[in-house]
């Protein structure tokens, strides 16, 4: 199993060697036959090569069977035509990663900071929307008439609404049976209008799943008060963004919110935050939503190839993982009590696994 690892910026190296670390125990618990090339990019890449994601790096990732992708900063990044490429929208135009998978769940022992536990899934269409590199074939979705004046275009398409929704809804068949289509179509009108017509037609295959249709403004305020309802939300780009950040925060820290960018040929595993770098290189930064973003990958994998063996892994990484912040002093320092490294945390997480209770994936 060839997996392709691009470390980023900031704290990304480190917390991509802590995430191999449990790669490795988890291989060498359940013979996975994993196999790791990794590769610089980012600012690391654009100071040699002139680019911060090099082409045959970008063409290498995308024949493997996974990828790893660290957090980068890309806001930080010159212009595209001076080389500064946002690597998480290329994977997901170019590679046409529509489907931004990230489960948010409270876990035993760790505080969270909603009224109601949680264990929910948000399903984001990437590849279109609001963001201004997904909107336009050619020239940037933003652009200034005047210099008194911004505008942005937002493209919704109904082939890339029916496809994210039946992600949602193949998602929720294996959960709880219930879909919340996430929109704010009393305003968007048009675009929002055509996002819900498509979620319907979906709906219509899964009569076994529930479906409800909620605006973006009452979920942001729901998953405070009563996350406990949510099961599936499937929404648009932006406001999947934003959302799924929201409920990671609610079930503990954004720190734990995995990811993965995923269409039926392959993943990228992807930390939900960013590259942190004013606390880069110190050995503090918390490796668990990288780690969470690779049993993921793996879980993925585990499905789409036919590999039971996958899934185990990624099952007792999770477990493991709960098993360390259920206490205490068995986190990393920016969760309450906690007082580990990045290192040692995932020493522990790996260490775990030699007991971690293997169960089916909660995400599919």
């Amino acid at each position: 199993m060839d997996i392709v690892v691009l470390p980023g910026d900031g704290i990304g190296p480190e917390i991509t060697a802590a995430t191999l670390t449990v790669l490795r125990a988890a291989d060498a618990r359940f013979g996975l036959g994993l196999a790791f090339e990794e590769r610089p990019i980012g600012f690391a890449t654009l100071a040699t090569e002139g680019t911060t994601l090099p082409p045959e790096t970008f063409a290498r990732a995308l024949a493997a069977d996974g990828t790893i992708l660290g957090p980068v900063s890309h806001l930080d990044y010159p212009p595209r035509e001076q080389g500064g490429i946002n690597q998480s929208a290329e994977f997901r135009v170019k590679a046409d990663l529509y489907a931004n998978i990230r489960p948010a769940r409270t876990r035993p022992g760790l505080p969270h900071w909603g009224r109601t536990p949680m264990d929910l899934v948000i399903v984001r269409e990437a590849t279109e929307g609001f963001y201004a590199d997904r909107s336009m074939h050619l020239g940037p979705g933003e652009f200034m008439p005047t210099p008194e004046m911004a505008l942005a275009v937002r493209k919704v398409t109904e082939a890339a609404c029916l496809r994210i929704a039946r992600v949602a809804f193949e998602l929720a068949r294996g959960r709880r049976r219930r879909v919340t289509a996430v929109h704010k179509a009393n305003v968007l009108r048009v675009s929002d209008g055509l996002f819900l017509r498509a979620v319907r037609k979906v709906a219509g295959d899964y009569p076994d799943v529930a479906l409800e249709e909620l605006i973006v403004d009452a979920v942001a305020a729901l998953l405070v008060r009563d996350a406990a309802r949510f099961d599936v939300i499937v929404t648009t780009n932006m406001f999947g963004d934003i959302l799924s950040d929201e409920a990671a925060e609610l079930s503990g820290s954004l720190g734990l919110g995995g990811a993965i960018n995923a269409n039926e040929r392959m993943a990228v595993a992807q930390a939900q935050h960013g590259s942190a770098p004013d606390i880069a290189g110190k050995g503090i930064a918390n490796p668990t939503s990288l780690i969470l973003s690779a049993a993921m990958m793996l879980d993925w994998l585990g499905v789409h190839r036919g590999r039971p063996n996958l899934r185990a892994a990624a099952s007792a990484i999770e477990a493991a993982v709960d098993a360390a912040l259920a206490v205490p002093t068995r986190r990393t320092r920016d969760l309450p009590g906690g007082t580990l490294g990045t290192a040692a945390f995932a020493e522990l997480v790996a260490a775990g696994l030699a007991s971690a209770e293997t169960e089916g994936s909660r995400t599919g």
